[in-house]
Parts: C-alpha cells; structure tokens; sequence
C-alpha cells in the first residue's frame, strides 16, 4: 500500500518535539535530583495519558497482553529513562544522549533480527557497524579521559538496550493495543524503578521554579504532544519515513543543547552526528525496500516506544 508523503510540516514537528526532550531533561536533572525528575515525569505523564485513554473510550489492555505491557514498559521507559537521567546527572552533554539513543532504529533491526528472524541484509549490516563508529566517535573524549572505563558510556548503552530490546519484545507481544493505553501503563510501570530509586538516592529539589517549568516541558512537550504526533505519522506515513528523521533528530537536539544550555559539542560528537545520521539513513533505506506479504513489520514498534 502506497503511503502518503510526509509533509515538511510534520517532520519538523515531530523532529523539533522529539529532539527538545534532550535539554528540557538536562535542565530537569539540574534543576533536582534525577530520580525525582523522574519520579515526576511517570507520575504526571501517566495521569494525563490515563485521562485521555479514558475519554477516547480507548481499550485498556487486559490478562497477559497486560503482563506483555508492563514487561515492555519496564525496559522502554524505567531501563532508558533510570539510565539517561543518571548518565545526565553524571556530566553526559544532552547532545551525546541524543546521538547514542538515535542508534535505536539501527539496534533494533539487529535484535529483530536474532529474536524475530528478520531479513537484515547489507545495509543494515553497514548502519550497524556505523552506528557503533558513531557511538564510540560521539563517547572517544570520555572513554579516553577515563582509560575505557566510563560509567555514562554504560549507562547510555544500557538506556539504548533497553529501548531496543523493550520496542521488540512490545512488537511480539502487544500488537494491537491502543497506543495510549500502552503510554499510559508504560508511563506507570517506569515510575516503579524509579520510585525505588528515588527512595534510595538524595531527593532533592535545587531550584523549585526551574524543576517546574522543566518538568512541565519534558510532560507536555515530549511525554505527550511528541508522543501523539510520532505516531499519527508512523500510522499515516509508515514506520520508515518517521525513522528517517534519527538521522537529523541528534543534530537538532545538539542546536537546541547549545542554544538552551551551552553545551556545544566537541570534534567526537560532532563526527557522532554525521555518521550516526549516515547509520540511521542506511537503516531507514533499508526498511523501504518491499518484504514478503507475510512479513512482519518491525519498524511498527517505534509507533510509542521512543518518545514516551
């Protein structure tokens, strides 16, 4: 079925949306302690998302496609967001966040692959081993200054991981439901690691206004308004347009990082951001190409796992 093309409109849209969630979650983890941005963000996201399943008379999932949920939203949500918020509290510049989990298209094929025995072919073969130049291009300063052992490196790993592999495991297994009740659970089921860690590590507030705007931003902006849009565009102009655009989202959100916060990104990520790019466009090329009509669709599980 032939899609339509995606207007310039909405990808900037949904390319501006997605790529300012970097730096409003720097400035929420500076404006408080990681766990309780966190802790915030589940707990309002959730709220809002509950609401809107419910006046959408949107069907909640139920029995073991509930149990498939809430696994895919402890690796979706608590996995990346536990990881990203503490690699940010560690010193990790919003824009390398932003080029190591844009490596999730290219991630993700690779674990299709292994898990749904997917065709994977040379470009993808190709996006995968420049996704990983990239990665270490974007990480050379810190993993040099640290002598190969850097915890924020792990920990964006980790965060990537978790991504991948929760964004299949909800293509295997949640197929079908309604993607705000997904959010919803998913959103719920995140603020339980991060509720366990907060009560484990500091809570503390350290600018009260700054952590509400910051909070509210990374809430309404990205959790909910860039959720909806990415995936009206996944279902109207098809997964692989919208994973097109990981290829400019990092550099974006490298503007945005240094226009908001001053980080401005060093020669690593610099080099990061143009194969990274190179890596998703390859990977998204990839997708295009006709499959089998009983083939699955792994680029469907993108449709809420990257943005929530």
């Amino acid at each position: 079925m032939d899609l339509p093309r995606m207007p310039l409109s909405t990808a900037s849209a949904v390319t501006f949306l997605y790529a300012i969630g970097y730096p409003i979650g720097a400035l929420a983890v500076a404006a408080m302690t990681p766990m309780a941005a966190l802790v915030l963000r589940f707990g309002l996201a959730a709220s809002i998302l509950a609401v809107w399943t419910v006046v959408a008379q949107a069907p909640w999932p139920r029995g073991a496609r509930l149990g498939h949920v809430v696994m895919a939203g402890l690796l979706i949500q608590g996995v990346q967001f536990c990881s990203l918020y503490e690699a940010v509290e560690l010193g990790a510049p919003a824009v390398l966040c932003a080029v190591v989990i844009a490596m999730n298209p290219v991630t993700t094929a690779i674990l299709t692959t292994v898990f749904l025995r997917e065709p994977l072919g040379l470009q993808r073969l190709a996006a995968l081993a420049l996704g990983v130049a990239a990665v270490l291009a974007a990480c050379a300063r810190r993993l040099m200054a640290t002598h190969g052992v850097d915890p924020v490196f792990l920990l964006l790993v980790l965060g990537l991981l978790g991504l991948s592999a929760g964004g299949v495991y909800q293509q295997r297994f949640c197929a079908g439901v309604d993607f705000r009740a997904i959010s919803a659970v998913q959103n719920a089921v995140g603020l339980v690691p991060a509720a366990a860690l907060a009560a484990c590590t500091p809570f503390t507030v350290h600018n009260a206004a700054k952590a509400a705007v910051a909070v509210s931003a990374v809430v309404l902006l990205n959790a909910t308004l860039a959720v909806s849009l990415y995936v009206r565009a996944i279902n109207t102009h098809g997964a692989a347009a919208v994973a097109m655009l990981f290829a400019v989202i990092p550099a974006v959100a490298g503007v945005l990082s240094w226009v908001m916060l001053g980080q401005r990104p060093d020669a690593g990520v610099a080099v990061g951001l143009l194969v990274g790019g190179l890596a998703c466009w390859l990977n998204s090329r990839a997708a295009t190409r006709p499959r089998p009509a009983n083939a699955a669709e792994p680029e469907a599980l993108h449709q809420t796992c990257a943005v929530g």
